[in-house]
């Protein structure tokens, strides 16, 4: 479904943009319960009530947008989609019906409807926050804006509908005549509806082929909030029963409720690993590290003979990886999950990690490096969409009790400090392995602490083990490489990060599953109506994984807004 083709125009291209933000829909309690099929009647009757009042909305924005259009086609095309919009609601209460509910009650309209309305109202009006449009739209090229500005802000409520619906509609079994929803997803994923989304994308591409960048520009700024207000109107959906999103809202602070979240810092938090951003300080620093080139022998290397001893025991590490993961892979598979062959397969990792890192040191690479310039680096270093807006939430979040633990391989635990903090109350733990200094310069030694998944696991346990014993406790890993399993493994909910094929093949060798996050929320949200439980206690053996971290962010605090 990340590969829906909405065309190659500005809708498209907007749809792919911000395509993301429907991770934080998806994630609301109203859709989770609903996937699962435990929606509760009065929940879905609520949403129905309020859905009403916004297709009213949409009738009124295309009567608008049909006045503003100049040519007789685009008029025409706009006037069926009001129709087919009046043809819903003329339908809806026997469609209601048909998807076996009773007519929902006449209820009041919430604020996020009416934000959502006044918004369609406004735009299709030329009432446009930051844009200068005449209070009498004169010229037809004035009305044509609007038209297309208005067609701006429906769009995505659409595909995002469309889309949404069918990311349910592939964890139902078509067979399945027990959920309760499956007729209201099965309609919204009809080529009926398809057909009424492209149609709109389709007439935004068109209407907005004569109008300047500023005016694009606009329509972005639009499709974008009509994103938002999407978000903000299923987040604010009432819901009365247990539901296992967002995860902040299950830990009570009342009996001592706390949040232990754990994290990996290269290529989990990073685009890339800080290895090598470490190597490249070196290089670029050394002539200013070591001016008299007098000491010894590797003080004398010039850059480029630091670059080729950097890229020689690059290339020694990615050789002996791949051999290390051979050996291991090639015995047989197991047939269920065996946490004591991981073990002994990781302890081949541990060995070839503490042999690469002494290289290092024995090469002198790091040595010279200014702490200043590390931390500059911290600063600019390019982290994952997401990592940290998240984490800077959670630290400023003062309804929730919560701590943060960066858990790394990673050399120098000022580098991820000045990546990830930024003078917030709450305090970033680091817990990885430091460069040793002398005057604020970097010896070439590291100070070992964490160099293997074992010595990862017994931090995370310390940690653990020294917090208050009382009260609600849940623990979440965030990780994405093969040093992080047993952490992963050992936590109430591990999620893997992205799509590691080693750590997914190793995974997969020793009996570990991997589920997709919002497809184990599904059958989470069933366990807790079956067995009257959330308790996040997980299936020995099963993690679950995302794409990004606007998934993690959805699940844990729910709306970004």
């Amino acid at each position: 479904m990340g590969g829906m083709d909405v065309g190659g125009g500005i809708a498209g291209k907007l749809w792919n943009k911000f395509r993301s933000e429907s991770v934080f829909v998806n994630y609301t309690p109203f859709f989770v319960c609903l996937a699962a099929g435990n929606l509760s009647a009065n929940s879905f009757h609520h949403y129905i009530s309020q859905h009403v009042h916004l297709l009213n909305a949409f009738a009124h924005a295309y009567e608008l947008a049909e006045e503003c259009a100049d040519d007789d086609e685009d008029k025409k095309a706009i006037r069926n989609l009001r129709k087919y919009v009046q043809a819903k609601l003329k339908s809806h209460d026997s469609l209601v019906r048909e998807w076996g509910f009773e007519l929902p009650e006449e209820r009041s309209l919430t604020n996020a409807t009416v934000k959502y309305m006044d918004f369609l109202s406004a735009t299709a009006s030329g009432r446009i926050e930051g844009e200068r449009v005449p209070g009498k739209l004169a010229t037809p090229f004035e009305k044509t804006k609007v038209a297309a500005y208005t067609l701006g802000a429906i769009a995505p409520c659409m595909r995002l509908f469309a889309f949404i619906n069918k990311e349910i509609q592939a964890l139902l079994d078509p067979n399945d005549s027990t959920h309760i929803y499956k007729k209201w997803i099965d309609h919204y994923c009809s080529e009926n509806f398809e057909a009424y989304a492209f149609r709109i994308e389709e007439l935004l591409d068109t209407l907005s082929i004569s109008l300047t960048g500023e005016e694009l520009d606009v329509i972005e700024k639009l499709y974008h909030q009509s994103m938002r207000l999407e978000v903000d109107f299923f987040s604010s959906q009432p819901i009365i029963q247990e539901a296992v999103v967002p995860l902040s809202r299950t830990l009570d602070p009342a009996v001592g409720g706390e949040l232990s979240i754990f994290c990996d810092f290269d290529l989990t938090c990073t685009a890339f690993d800080s290895s090598a951003i470490l190597a490249e300080i070196a290089i670029i620093t050394r002539p200013k590290a070591d001016p008299d080139r007098s000491e010894t022998q590797l003080a004398r290397l010039s850059s480029a003979d630091l670059r080729s001893t950097w890229d020689a025991l690059s290339a020694q590490y990615t050789e002996e990886f791949e051999q290390c993961v051979e050996s291991i892979t090639t015995t047989e598979t197991a047939e269920t999950f065996s946490y004591e062959g991981l073990c002994e397969a990781l302890e081949q990792f541990a060995h070839f990690e503490k042999a690469a890192n002494s290289r290092v040191v024995q090469s002198g690479v790091l040595k010279g490096l200014n702490q200043e310039d590390i931390k500059r680096a911290g600063q600019r270093l390019i982290l994952q969409d997401g990592c940290k807006g998240f984490i800077q939430k959670i630290m400023k979040n003062e309804n929730l009790t919560a701590a943060i633990h960066v858990l790394s391989y990673c050399w120098c635990g000022d580098l991820i400090r000045s990546a990830l903090s930024s003078g917030d109350v709450k305090a970033l733990n680091v817990h990885s392995n430091e460069l040793s200094c002398e005057d604020s310069t970097t010896t070439g030694e590291i100070i070992k602490k964490l160099e293997s998944p074992m010595e990862k696991l017994q931090a995370f346990n310390n940690i653990l083990n020294n917090r208050d014993k009382d009260g609600q406790h849940l623990t979440v890993y965030i990780g994405g490489s093969v040093g992080d399993l047993l952490c992963l493994l050992e936590a109430d909910i591990g999620i893997v990060m992205g799509s590691s094929p080693t750590l997914r093949r190793l995974g997969e060798q020793f009996g570990i599953s991997f589920v997709p996050l919002f497809s184990g929320l599904v059958a989470k949200q069933r366990e807790v109506v079956e067995v009257g439980s959330s308790n996040w206690k997980r299936l020995s053996g099963t993690l679950y994984t995302v794409s990004s971290w606007d998934e993690i962010h959805a699940f844990i605090l729910g709306s970004s807004s």
